[in-house]
Order: structure tokens, then sequence, then C-alpha cells
């Protein structure tokens, strides 16, 4: 139980630096507080509205490994290394990604509510 606790710990002061160390961060976040009342307006069903969620935790999820990346890869050199550009770049490429998917999600319960599909 203790490890439990300490882990949950770590996660909470992980998640805290990332909110006030990144904007995007800051942004997802309160795009999942936004998601929750409008995953309930748009989404046909339960399920869909939690996928709907589920997408957006997703992209934060995303976003906190790419900033761990970004973050160890700043502390690893400060100076410019076309290598650690590449990583940082598909750290971005996996938030794009993940941000696209939940947008597609989004778009489609969208149209399913109008009845449009």
């Amino acid at each position: 139980m203790l490890r439990f606790w300490r882990a949950t710990i770590n996660s909470w002061n992980g998640l805290g630096f990332a909110i006030r160390s990144e904007q995007a961060v800051r942004e997802e976040v309160v795009a999942l507080l936004l998601s929750v009342p409008a995953a309930w307006l748009i989404g046909a069903t339960v399920m869909r509205r939690v996928e709907l969620v589920a997408a957006v935790v997703l992209v934060l999820v995303v976003e906190l490994l790419n900033t761990a990346i970004e973050k160890l890869a700043d502390r690893l050199t400060m100076d410019h290394d076309p290598q650690i550009g590449r990583v940082k770049d598909m750290g971005s490429a996996a938030v794009g990604v993940a941000l696209v998917m939940a947008g597609l999600f989004w778009l489609f319960a969208l149209a399913e509510r109008m009845g449009v599909i």
C-alpha cells in the first residue's frame, strides 16, 4: 500500500510540474475539463461519451510523454544536436497524431449526433 501511495504522489508531482512548466499541457487539461460536458451533449450513448473523453485523455498522456522526452533531451544538452532534434520532432509528431485521432473521434460523434451518419 505504501508503494501505491508513493507512486500516486510521484504522479501528482509530475502532473503538477508539467502543468506549471508547459503551456501545451495546460491547454490540454482545459480541453479535458471542457470535454466532459461537451461529450455529454455530443455523445449519443454513454460509451460514445466515454470514448470522446478518453480520446482527449490520450492526447494529454502523449503530451506528458513528449514533455518528458523534451525535458530529458534538454537536460542532456542545450546545444543543437540533430539526433536530439529528430527525437523531439518524433515526440511532437506523436502529439500531432493523437490530436488528429481525437479530432476525428469528435467529428464522427458530432456527425452521428446530427444524423449525418
